[in-house]
């Protein structure tokens, strides 16, 4: 069902504010249709939240973490049944999303912990790491001091996920970092300790 020119078609009507096009695409069966419509609409200024929460039910992954990554900006979105997503690429784009809401809910923020700790996929539990950073909340300390020791790509994201974060077993952590087996984390405790 691919259709180039519809898809640009949609693209355009997001860049010279062509609602009526964007907003008609959101019904399509055409799941790239949908996601472009969202992103369209989004440019135009004519998106609504309940349309980003509809989205984040949609059939298709796609559409899903589209609108995942719009609702980092959109508080009143919810995103904890997206953090259970049953595509990992919605999960991990939802865990970012949640980072950058100061205001995390209780329940999105146990999930973060939870994923951070948890998740089978690397990406997913790198994801939530950085989202705990970001949220700098002294209750997912711990899951980031546990990240600390993950696979290497997690390790980075940990060790930058302790900025907003004091006391002794930060600055142990960080220690232990100098000594990593990749140079990415080591380069990041070395700047978080120059700092």
């Amino acid at each position: 069902m691919s259709d180039p020119a519809h898809w640009r078609a949609i693209a355009v009507a997001g860049q010279v504010g062509d609602v009526a096009t964007a907003r008609a695409a959101v019904g399509s069966a055409d799941p790239v249709a949908r996601e472009l419509a969202l992103g369209a609409l989004d440019r135009i200024g004519a998106l609504a939240d309940p349309e980003v929460a509809t989205a984040l039910l949609d059939q298709d992954a796609r559409v899903r973490r589209r609108a995942a990554t719009l609702a980092a900006r959109r508080p009143a979105v919810a995103l904890l049944d997206a953090l259970d997503d049953a595509d990992v690429t919605v999960v991990e784009t939802a865990a970012w999303a949640c980072g950058e809401r100061p205001d995390a809910p209780d329940a999105v923020f146990d999930r973060l912990i939870a994923l951070a700790t948890t998740a089978e996929d690397a990406l997913v539990r790198e994801a939530a790491v950085a989202a705990l950073g970001a949220l700098g909340d002294e209750r997912g300390l711990p899951a980031i001091l546990t990240a600390c020791a993950d696979k290497p790509a997690v390790r980075r994201r940990a060790v930058l996920a302790l900025a907003p974060f004091e006391g002794p077993a930060v600055d142990a952590a960080l220690q232990a970092a100098l000594d990593d087996r990749d140079w990415q984390v080591r380069q990041a405790a070395e700047d978080l300790l120059r700092a």
